[in-house]
């Protein structure tokens, strides 16, 4: 049966001490059918549920015929609420910590507790599962291979501006996250800031109405303006800063010579001469840049 299956799945004891155990569950971000068996074991068993919002842990929690006991643990208790939880567990009781959606402590309550039951020697066991992040950028078309999550920027002018201009030169995808609220005036300063860069916003990710604009800063901003409204939990993506061609040719000279000089079986003049006749760039500056690869690497 389920029930046979999900106890049968319950995280293996880590430990022969008679602390209690944490274990940092990721839940769905959306659709309530997006969580792993293992967490449904979990949340099955362990003693106690922290959640960030009891109302919404619980339609979970019914939707997988699941009943535990369950307490609040958001960013206006967490103080208190840390130093009671800390005691249960060290108490043996364990304690499943979960957000609203995706994974706790990511732009979520939970990175006190966490620190607070690990200064306790207390066992962290991370079950892992849907993620806001990771599901936007796999639908992005954007490149995937190396990205920095910002979460939530500024409420204030001043620091947003700040941490927007510190993003301008990032080369790798930007990932942000945004209510709709804000999103309007936000992308207006990215533009401004960043420039009308590619950016794809995704809205209300894994439910009925999930929806993906793709495109220039610009014309995904008069998408949202053209809206009676904008609904939903947003996460943004921005295309990384592109380097300009000469800048990419200056690129792809260094490697080449790097390979070349390594080789150490030609001349510097050669090297630099062939160099500078196949990508059609002055022998002073091939040269100059050979120079500094030598001083870089010790090559006389």
């Amino acid at each position: 049966s389920l029930k046979t299956l999900l106890n049968s799945l319950m995280v293996d004891k880590r430990s022969d001490s008679k602390l209690g155990m944490l274990y940092i569950v990721a839940t769905p971000i959306g659709n309530l059918n997006d969580i792993t068996l293992r967490a449904l074991g979990v949340l099955g068993q362990v003693d106690l549920i922290a959640s960030e919002d009891t109302r919404w842990t619980k339609k979970l929690l019914d939707h997988h015929q699941i009943k535990n006991r369950l307490i609040s643990y958001h960013e206006h208790n967490e103080v208190e609420r840390t130093k009671a939880l800390v005691e249960k567990l060290r108490g043996g009781l364990s304690v499943a910590l979960v957000s609203n959606a995706g994974t706790p402590s990511v732009s979520d309550p939970g990175f006190r507790l966490i620190r607070e039951a690990i200064a306790n020697d207390i066992v962290i066991v991370p079950i892992p599962g849907a993620s806001a992040i990771i599901t936007a950028l796999s639908a992005s078309g954007l490149a995937t291979d190396s990205f920095v999550f910002v979460g939530f920027l500024s409420k204030k002018g001043g620091k947003r501006r700040n941490q927007i201009q510190a993003l301008e030169g990032e080369e790798r995808t930007v990932i942000l996250y945004e209510s709709p609220f804000r999103i309007l005036p936000l992308l207006k300063e990215l533009i401004e800031i960043m420039g009308n860069r590619r950016g794809v916003l995704s809205r209300e990710m894994t439910k009925t109405h999930e929806e993906f604009l793709r495109g220039n800063l610009s014309e995904i901003l008069n998408d949202l303006n053209n809206r009676p409204a904008v609904k939903g939990e947003i996460t943004l993506l921005i295309e990384k800063k592109q380097k300009d061609d000469a800048a990419a040719l200056l690129d792809v000279v260094r490697e080449e010579l790097r390979i070349r000089l390594a080789a150490e079986d030609e001349t510097l003049s050669s090297i630099v001469k062939k160099t500078s006749a196949k990508y059609g760039l002055p022998k002073r500056i091939v040269y100059s840049e050979a120079l500094k690869i030598n001083e870089t690497t010790g090559n006389q």
